[in-house]
Order: C-alpha cells, then sequence, then structure tokens
C-alpha cells in the first residue's frame, strides 16, 4: 500500500490551506506527505508531564525520518495528586472526557492521517486511547514514563509514602518527619512511581495493542525514551501505509489481556472505569462483571506498590511488560494470537522477553503472591449494580461494622484526621459518584489517612467515588447506583450495620429491602453544586461508573470473557 498525501492540502481550491501551512515554515515537499499529529499534555502544573514537549520533538523527528510531516498538538492535563482532597479533584474524570475530545476534534477538523499521543498522568492515558478509539486512523499511543523513587531514611519512597505520613502526623502531632519525606518524595520528572494508575494504564494499553510493547518500561528521564519516541514516530509511518487502525487491533481477546495484566499485577481499581469506557468507544462488549470472572482465573504475580515492595522502575530492571506478558502466555492466560501496533502478535512480543537474573518483582504463576487477581466486584443490596474493591491491598477480607455516614470527602477526612474513626467501623462517603459529584473524586487523602493512623487493616469504606492507584486497604468504590441517583447508599444512617466481604463478593447494609425503600421514600437529591460550565454540562451526560462514566450513547452488552489461546 502506497503513502498518499493529506487530501487537505491537495488541489488548486486548497491553495488558501496551503498558503496558511507556508507561513509556519512548511514546503511544498512537506505538504505532499502524510500529516502525522504528534499530541501531548505538556502542562506546567505537574512533573507527569514535563518531559512532553521534548519528548515530542523526538516523535516528530521519527516521523520526519520515515517520509511523515509531524504536526505538533496540544491538550490539558489535571493533577490527582494535586487536586487531592479538594475541589479541584472534582475536575480530574472530567478532564479525560476534554482531552479525548480535544484531539478528537483537531484530527478530524485537520483531516490527520495518523496520530501518536503521549501520555503520562492517570487521565492522559485512557483519553489518548478514547481519542484514537474515535478516530480510526493509524497511530499509537506513548507513556511518557514514571518517576525515579525518592529517597527516605534509607529506604525508596514514593507519594503513596507522603499521603500515608499524613495520617501518622495527625496522629502524633511532629510533621517533622512528613516534611522530610515531602522533599524528598520525588525526584524529578515523570509520573508516580509506584504501580498506581498511570503505570496500571500504561501497562494496559500495551496489553491492549494500543501501545508498542516495551515503551512504557523506560522512566521518564532515561535516555531510552527519546528512543521510544524517536521510534513511535517510524512505528505510525509504518502504520498508515499498512492501513492499520485500532479497529484491526481491538477484540474480545484484546480487552482479556488488558484485564488478565492489570490484575495479575496488582493494578488500580480505575482500570475498570477506564477500560469500559474504552470498550464502550470500540463497540467491543465488556461488563464490570468480566473484570471479576477474569481476576477470579488470574493470581496476582507482581510484587509491587501499594501493596508489594517495588515500583515501575523495578519492573523495568527486571525485565519490564515483555516479561509479564511472557509469564502469563505460558500460564494460558493470555490469548497471544491478539494483535498490536506493531503488526506482531502479543506472543511474538513475548517471545523477545529478557529476565534479569535474580530479579525478584515478577515470580511466576505456580508461585503466585495470591492466588486470584487484584480487582474484585462486591454487589449487594448496597451495590446492585456492582462495586470494585483493590483486593491485593486488602490485608482485611470481611468486615461487618457499624456506618459512620458523610456527606463528602472533605467530612470524613476531617473525621479521620480528629479520631472520631475507630477500629471496626465502616466509613461512608457518598454523593462523590460521576453526577453527584460531580466527577467522581480519588478518595486517596482518606483512604492514606485511616492507613496511617494504623486503622488500615480493622476499618472499611465504602464509597460511590473511586480511588487513587496508590489505595490500600479494605475500600470498595464505584458503588452503583450512586447516591446522588437514589441508589441504596442513600438511605445509609450512621450506626446501620454494613458488610463488607471481599471473598464472598458482598456489600450489604442489615436493612429489609421494605425499609431501604421506605427510607428512600423521603429523600431528596442534593442541588447540583455547578449550574454552569464544563462542571454542569458533565453532571448532565455521564452515565453510571458500571458502565465506565462515560458521556456518550447507549452501553453495549455485557461479553462473554473469551478463553485465552
Amino acid at each position: 500500500m502506497s503513502i498518499k498525501p493529506n487530501g487537505l492540502f491537495v488541489g488548486r481550491d486548497r491553495a488558501p490551506a496551503r498558503a496558511a501551512m507556508r507561513a509556519m515554515g512548511l514546503t511544498t515537499e512537506d505538504l505532499s506527505k502524510p500529516m502525522i499529529g504528534v499530541a501531548h499534555s505538556w502542562i506546567g502544573t505537574m512533573p507527569c508531564n514535563l518531559n512532553h514537549r521534548s519528548l515530542a520533538q523526538e516523535v516528530m523527528h521519527g516521523v520526519r525520518a520515515a517520509g511523515g510531516t509531524p504536526v505538533e498538538i496540544n491538550t490539558i492535563a489535571i493533577s490527582d495528586v494535586i487536586t487531592m482532597g479538594t475541589e479541584g479533584m472534582r475536575t480530574s474524570l472530567v478532564s479525560r472526557e476534554v482531552i479525548a475530545d480535544s484531539i478528537e476534534l483537531v484530527c478530524r477538523g485537520h483531516g490527520l492521517d495518523g496520530l501518536v499521543t503521549l501520555a503520562g498522568c492517570d487521565k492522559t492515558i485512557p483519553a489518548a486511547a478514547l481519542a484514537h478509539v474515535r478516530l480510526g486512523i493509524p497511530g499509537a499511543v506513548i507513556y511518557s514514563g514514571t518517576v525515579l523513587p525518592g529517597r527516605h531514611r534509607g529506604r525508596e519512597v514514593t507519594l503513596q509514602d507522603v499521603f500515608e505520613a499524613v495520617g501518622r502526623a495527625a496522629a502524633d502531632g511532629t510533621d517533622e518527619e512528613l516534611e522530610e519525606l515531602e522533599r524528598n518524595a520525588c525526584p524529578g520528572v515523570g509520573a508516580c512511581a509506584g504501580h498506581y494508575t498511570a503505570n496500571t494504564m500504561a501497562m494496559a494499553m500495551e496489553f491492549l495493542g494500543l501501545s508498542p510493547f516495551g515503551s512504557m518500561d523506560p522512566p521518564a528521564m532515561d535516555p531510552r525514551k527519546k528512543e521510544a519516541g524517536r521510534q513511535a514516530g517510524e512505528l505510525v509511518m509504518c502504520m498508515v501505509e499498512q492501513g492499520l487502525t485500532p479497529d484491526r487491533i481491538l477484540s474480545t481477546g484484546s480487552f482479556h489481556n488488558a484485564i488478565v495484566a492489570g490484575v495479575a499485577t496488582g493494578g488500580s481499581t480505575n482500570l475498570v472505569l477506564h477500560l469500559l469506557a474504552i470498550a464502550h468507544e470500540a463497540g467491543i462488549p465488556l461488563s464490570i462483571d468480566d473484570f471479576d470472572k477474569i481476576s477470579t482465573g488470574t493470581p496476582v504475580i507482581a510484587d509491587l506498590r501499594p501493596s508489594g515492595r517495588f515500583t515501575a522502575v523495578d519492573l523495568d530492571r527486571a525485565g519490564g511488560t515483555r516479561l509479564l506478558a511472557r509469564r502469563l502466555l505460558d500460564a494460558g492466560l493470555l490469548a497471544g494470537a491478539e494483535r498490536t501496533v506493531t503488526g506482531r502478535t502479543v506472543a511474538e512480543e513475548a517471545s523477545q522477553a529478557r529476565e534479569t537474573a535474580g530479579q525478584q518483582v515478577l515470580t511466576t504463576v505456580e508461585r503466585p503472591l495470591a492466588v486470584t487477581g487484584g480487582l474484585t466486584v462486591l454487589k449487594g443490596n448496597l451495590a446492585p449494580e456492582g462495586s470494585v474493591v483493590k483486593s491485593s491491598g486488602a490485608v482485611l477480607r470481611r468486615l461487618t461494622g457499624p456506618a459512620v455516614v458523610f456527606e463528602s470527602e472533605e467530612t470524613a477526612m476531617a473525621a479521620v484526621q480528629a479520631g472520631r474513626v475507630r477500629a471496626g467501623d465502616v466509613v461512608v462517603v457518598r454523593y462523590e459518584g460521576p453526577r453527584g459529584g460531580p466527577g467522581m473524586r480519588e478518595m486517596l487523602g482518606v483512604t492514606a489517612a485511616l492507613v496511617g493512623r494504623g486503622l488500615g487493616p480493622s476499618v472499611g469504606l465504602v464509597t460511590d467515588g473511586r480511588f487513587s492507584g496508590a489505595t490500600r486497604g479494605l475500600m470498595a468504590g464505584h458503588v452503583a447506583p450512586e447516591a446522588a441517583e437514589g441508589g441504596p447508599l442513600a438511605a445509609v444512617r450512621d450506626g446501620d450495620l454494613i458488610t463488607i466481604d471481599v471473598d464472598g463478593r458482598e456489600l450489604s447494609v442489615d436493612l429489609t429491602a421494605g425499609e431501604l425503600s421506605e427510607r428512600l421514600k423521603g429523600w431528596t437529591a442534593p442541588e447540583p453544586k455547578y449550574a454552569t460550565g464544563v462542571m454542569a454540562k458533565y453532571r448532565s451526560t455521564v452515565s453510571s461508573a458500571t458502565l465506565g462514566a462515560v458521556t456518550t450513547a447507549v452501553p453495549v452488552p455485557a461479553a462473554v470473557v473469551p478463553r485465552a489461546s
């Protein structure tokens, strides 16, 4: 297949468009080549994406070397770390849609032939995938890389340690260690160092087939990351020539692979939300129950933070994502025939794995760290449509305790810091769902404060909001229907007995159907927090968390989980 020039600049009537492009220094030769978008989220508000502008230059070098004309596209990003625990965190999930929309608009408007999107922080990765799937043009998502872990008093630390130190400081009344951690936790540029949402989603993109295998491995400031950028620029030109588009890559099997990789590594609960949304855009059946089925049959084989010992940098040193793929493929857990952006299959990529002698990050399926995967879906009269627990981080597997109810994250955090939550309690934080928030805030501040105060092994938390990938403990999020929609969570009162049972897949309150119904008769929906602007628009269009919190059309039906090949 020959590479054709971009149609936007061909013909007499396109002279004005060509004139405008010449003003930017493009030549007749440049305008006769395919136009390739190089999209990124460089922004001066966080370290996660701070290398995007320089990495974009490497991608553009690769595009030019392979016969294309690159055009740079910039969009926004929201830092989950910096907004955590504030009103600003409501904007985080909303940004996923805004980023995807903005990339889609530019590529459609300018008729681009291919696309490489650099993504770093939590929402930019799924947003990039959403845009690529919607556009249906050849392209790849490239992770801009993890930050190196910090050093504190002789041990490696990440931002998870800082969040948990906040709870300890509140308990013992001293900020000395907290300030020291604050100075040492983030030694440079890149996304959070643990296997939190950014690294979970970067890994999922490779197993899904939208990112080249091994491209996530090098840390943000590693020289190999520049090489990955150049290779991505060359790769997209090959994809344009071959007509390799997302619809030729994505399938039920590729989503199966992405879920397996996530649950086998103890990945973030946000994996559920984002893969559901991507599958919806691709028109591929996937349901929240599929995650539970796959997780049940997949052991945890990666000793990664927050529940394990190692960081994303250690995984890179051990052998990276190809080694993980080989482990899972050898155990018959992956669909090995699925295609990736390189044109090679998952099995072909796994065959190139190289293991570092003596590495301790990845074990084998025969010697797992846990016999079932890291995500569990709970249902019951408190979550008829489901809720999600990061079971790999739950030391306590079952708890029945009195509800301590809060109408927002802020009031819950204040109570935890003041010592008003005790061992055996079940903290309920409601009206934080996709619509109720709006924006489904993450609760890392509250969950980390509980762990920092020593309550992690003895309390539970239930919310229609969501959690950071750094959350650990018996924490059930994504409760649906959400409280703002009149879900059962809206009927819970202080002192009601709530059961969270990971192994029994149960999330329930000790109330009869009649009692719940009677309480909800007197319930009134809270007033929306935003009357105008993007937040109000989001609230009016967003769906349930069990559908991926998408803002488009009707959901596709549930999937049948495929067998690995």
